[in-house]
């Protein structure tokens, strides 16, 4: 673990955690759009969304402790979308 903790950069961490911030809120809206029938805007995104991937998994299988702000940037990302699209609703 030391090795892994010496090889950690918490630059690369926040990079990490906005990205899945990012990605995750992307998906949520991608399912929306997908689920709206809205072909363009859904491929857009998901076009998008596996460019900010390939940064996040690269930086995870280096050093395995990158998943941790992957996982706090996940659910952030998430929750705040689909909290927007509850309160839109209201």
């Amino acid at each position: 673990i030391y090795i892994l903790y010496s090889h950690f950069n918490w630059f690369i961490a926040i990079l990490v955690l906005i990205s899945y911030v990012v990605i995750d809120g992307l998906y949520a809206k991608y399912t929306l759009e997908v689920v709206s029938l809205k072909p363009f805007v859904s491929a857009t995104i998901g076009s998008f969304m596996h460019i900010l991937l390939v940064f996040g998994v690269l930086s995870y299988t280096e050093n395995w402790l990158y998943i941790f702000p992957l996982i706090i940037g996940s659910w952030i990302g998430t929750y705040f979308v689909v909290k927007s699209e509850k309160n839109k609703g209201i």
